[in-house]
């Protein structure tokens, strides 16, 4: 049997996943795509961890000057000869990586600038000893791997000409101009917005980008890759040769990311091939162009886990990766038109939204409707057939993502349960005092305020245990009490269990779900014969609890009906 290759978790440098011989999933085709599309500034957009970086890598390792061609054998763009004749290994290049960029201050995230840079620099000290390049020229290249150690204004005008001058130094040298990489251009506009020093940021790059792409004669082309489109106006201010693609332009759809078919000969190479629907349910679901795409972090990290376990299953790995802070925003910006489009995504369907495909950074919580297209630029909403009369119908587009969406509602609506401290204290006096009025009436109110997460074809007890959450999470918010959730109790188990302080006194709850408003009555009294008929109050008894209250609550969409017995 062949000797499986290893999978690249974590790795994203092509030439050490090439060497190493580690599983890779062949987009050479971008080369050919590049050189065919032909601009002078290309802007890739996707959702992090879709292969952005593993990309310009690969362009990296096919362009520069002294590149290993054995790199490419076996892999697409190897077989198109006269294209790898006239370009592969012919170029000087020049690759940044700005996903590291960032600092508490804007001095700090300057620092980590100048030293991403300086560092790169380093890589061409053989200009040392260029016989092309005069003495001038060489201080030209000590200054750049030094920036440093400058006086704030003279530092700004260094850095602000740096990249261009490494290109001409480099055209110097090979006689030939310099390609340009820059990989997740935006992180350190997002840094900077979190930590209030935007503006300068945005100045910062606006300068670097401008010399380098716009007013660069020894440019040859450049690539930049990241999260948001950032609005030309913004950084880009002048750049005319300047081409953006993003998530839903058809051309390059299938190149970040895997397509279906990359995702059946991956799982069918580890003979994998019968977890396929559960992959796609979880990882697929995005729609660049007009390709249907998993998430490939997702997809590695989920093989790598079932060649080591079998028993493995499907996680959230792009979401543990990064953070997710524009739902919470989201969702804690929501009113309750939002609020109701929240609910119909959850169950599955469709929200129409304009959406802004260039926007800066200061102005995605300027209203809910830029956080909207801000989600769907970042890979938590996708669209789903075309765009009409600018109107893109989103959609969640994968399990995974539904995951978070639902953790974020919980943790909101945790929230929400803690700062009423009127609401949730009546609800839990009335339980203590058999008022079932007062919890109906301030339970429903929490149903209102809340985004319901049930899927209407969710089995029924799918949907008690999304009520059973809610209530748990009022009861928990009482420090007067213990709250037994799920505990084995008499000949089953009893959904809720409640201790007070006073010894002798226990409470039963036993939820149910109904079909109808006209059945609220009927499932409360399933609810009452299920305690009883399995006698869930006995390890209350057992507790030497003998004052004992039983609830049954049933509930309906956003309305609940309660009932409690004395047993």
């Amino acid at each position: 049997m062949q000797e499986l290759k290893k999978l690249p978790v974590g790795f994203e440098n092509f030439q050490e996943i090439r060497k190493l011989d580690f599983y890779y999933v062949d987009k050479t085709k971008l080369v050919e795509q590049l050189l065919e599309n032909w601009s002078k500034v290309n802007l890739f957009t996707r959702p992090r961890r879709f292969g952005k970086t593993l990309n310009m890598s690969m362009l990296k390792s096919f362009f520069e000057i002294g590149t290993d061609t054995a790199l490419f054998d076996g892999l697409y763009i190897s077989q198109n000869e006269e294209l790898c004749k006239e370009y592969m290994g012919k170029y000087p290049v020049i690759f940044l990586s700005l996903k590291g960029v960032d600092g508490l201050t804007f001095e700090e995230a300057r620092s980590a600038l100048c030293e991403l840079i300086a560092g790169e620099v380093r890589r061409f000290k053989f200009l040392l000893n260029s016989s092309r390049l005069d003495n001038d020229e060489k201080n030209i290249y000590r200054d750049l791997i030094s920036l440093q150690g400058e006086q704030e204004t003279t530092l700004a005008t260094k850095l602000k000409f740096s990249l261009k001058k490494i290109s001409e130094l480099l055209y110097q040298h090979y006689g030939q101009k310099t390609i340009v990489l820059i990989d997740e251009y935006d992180v350190p506009l997002d840094k900077s917005f979190q930590h209030g020093y935007y503006r300068e940021m945005v100045a910062l790059i606006r300068g670097l980008f401008g010399e380098a792409l716009k007013t660069n004669d020894f440019l040859q082309f450049a690539v930049l890759t990241g999260c948001l489109r950032v609005s030309k106006e913004s950084i880009f201010t002048g750049l005319n040769n300047f081409k953006v693609y993003s998530a839903d332009d058809v051309r390059y759809d299938e190149e970040f990311g895997f397509t279906n078919e990359e995702v059946k000969k991956l799982l069918e190479d580890y003979n994998l091939q019968k977890h396929f629907t559960e992959v796609k349910e979880w990882y697929d679901g995005y729609r660049f162009g007009n390709a249907d795409i998993y998430c490939p972090w997702d997809v590695i990290n989920y093989v790598d886990d079932l060649v080591s376990e079998a028993k493995s299953q499907p996680k959230a790995y792009w979401i543990n990766s990064s953070g997710n802070d524009l739902v919470k925003r989201f969702i804690d910006m929501a009113d309750k038109t939002t609020k109701d489009e929240i609910e119909q995504l959850i169950v599955g369907e469709a929200v129409e939204k304009r959406i802004r495909l260039d926007l800066t950074y200061d102005e995605i919580d300027n209203s809910i409707d830029n956080l909207w297209s801000v989600l769907f630029t970042t890979g938590y909403l996708t669209k789903n057939g075309d765009v009409e009369n600018g109107m893109y119908r989103l959609i969640i587009p994968n399990k995974e993502v539904r995951e978070v969406f639902l953790l974020q509602i919980r943790d909101w609506f945790d929230q929400v349960v803690a700062n009423d401290h009127a609401s949730t204290e009546k609800i839990n006096r009335g339980f203590l005092e058999g008022k079932t009025d007062d919890i109906q009436r301030e339970l429903t109110m929490f149903l209102g305020e809340t985004i319901s997460v049930l899927d209407t074809k969710a089995r029924n007890e799918e949907k008690e245990i999304f009520y059973h959450g809610i209530l748990i999470g009022i009861l928990k918010n009482y420090s007067g009490w213990a709250v037994k959730s799920n505990r084995e109790s008499g000949d089953g188990y009893a959904d809720i269990l409640l201790k007070p302080k006073n010894p002798d006194v226990g409470i039963v709850i036993e939820l149910k779900y109904a079909h109808s408003m006209n059945e609220l009555d009927k499932a409360c009294e399933r609810a009452m014969e299920q305690i009883k008929n399995h006698r869930y109050d006995a390890e209350l008894r057992e507790d030497g609890r003998n004052d004992l209250l039983a609830y049954g609550i049933a509930f309906c969409k956003k309305r609940c009906k309660v009932v409690v017995e004395k047993l």
